[in-house]
C-alpha cells in the first residue's frame, strides 16, 4: 500500500508521516510512505499512491486545488484532509474526500480513519484493474469502471466513468489481456466492456454511457451469442 502525505510545513509532514508510520506497523499492513511540501510536487508525481494525506492551507496552490486538479487527472487516490481550517469541510465532498481530520491530528481519529481507509484499498485491490501510462503519469483503472477502448493511430483512448485516457498501447495486446475478463472486439476500432453494453442492432452498439461504437458485420453473430450469454451469466431473463 503506498502512501503519500503532503504539507507546506516540513515539522509537522513528518510529525504525521511519523504517526502513520506507528500505526500501520502494529498492523499487518505491508506499506511505503513518501512526504511532499508542495502541491506541485505532489502533482507531478509519476507514483500512484493508494491514499493521500492533505494540509488545505498551502502556498501557490492549495489543497483543495490540488485535490481537484488530481480527480480532473483520474486519480482515484482516497484523500484525507488533514487541517486546522474547518470551514473547508464542506468543499472537501466536492472532489469525493474520504475523511477530514483536524489539526492538531488525534492519534484515536487517525487510527479509525487508517483501519476504514486500510479496508476500502484491499478491497479495491482485489479487483482487477489495468496499470497504464497517461500524461506521464502511472495509472490504474479498475476494469469495471471502463466502459470500452477504441484505437486510434499508435495510441488507445480508454473510455471510463471518469473521463478519457490516452496511452501507447496496442488494442490487440489489451484483447489478449482482457479476452476472459468480459471484454468483446466487436470491431478492428474497438475493445468494449460487455458490462455496459446498452442496446445493439447489426451494425452498432449502444453504451451505457450514451457512446455508439461499430459492429463488425463479420463479428455481429459472435457478439450476439456473447452477449446473451453474458446476461445470462448476470442473471438477466431472456
Amino acid at each position: 500500500m503506498s502512501i503519500a502525505v503532503c504539507d507546506d510545513m516540513p515539522i509537522e509532514c513528518a510529525g504525521l508521516a511519523v504517526q502513520i508510520k506507528n500505526i500501520l506497523k502494529g498492523s499487518d499492513t505491508e506499506f511505503s510512505l513518501k512526504s511532499f511540501f508542495d502541491g506541485q510536487e505532489l502533482l507531478k508525481s509519476v507514483e500512484s499512491f493508494d491514499i493521500v494525506f492533505l494540509d488545505i492551507k498551502m502556498p501557490g496552490i492549495n489543497g483543495m486545488e490540488l485535490a481537484g486538479q488530481m480527480r480532473e487527472n483520474g486519480c482515484e487516490s482516497i484523500i484525507v484532509f488533514v487541517t486546522s481550517a474547518e470551514e473547508y469541510v464542506y468543499e472537501a465532498y466536492d472532489v469525493e474526500a474520504f475523511h477530514f481530520l483536524l489539526k492538531p491530528v488525534d492519534e484515536d481519529k487517525l487510527k479509525n480513519v487508517l483501519k476504514k481507509a486500510v479496508v476500502k484499498v484491499t478491497a479495491c485491490n482485489n479487483e482487477d484493474f489495468l496499470i497504464i501510462s497517461s500524461e506521464h503519469q502511472i495509472k490504474k483503472i479498475l476494469l469495471k469502471d471502463i466502459f470500452y477502448i477504441e484505437s486510434v493511430g499508435r495510441t488507445v483512448k480508454i473510455h471510463c466513468n471518469s473521463g478519457v485516457l490516452e496511452t501507447y498501447k496496442q488494442i490487440g495486446d489489451l484483447e489478449q489481456t482482457l479476452s476472459d475478463k468480459h471484454f468483446f472486439r466487436c470491431h478492428k476500432s474497438f475493445l468494449l466492456n460487455l458490462e455496459y453494453v446498452s442496446r445493439f442492432d447489426k451494425a452498432e452498439i449502444v453504451m451505457e454511457n450514451g457512446d455508439t461504437v461499430f459492429l463488425a458485420r463479420k463479428r455481429a453473430k459472435i457478439f450476439q451469442k456473447e452477449i446473451i450469454s453474458y446476461m445470462k451469466m448476470k442473471g438477466g431473463i431472456l
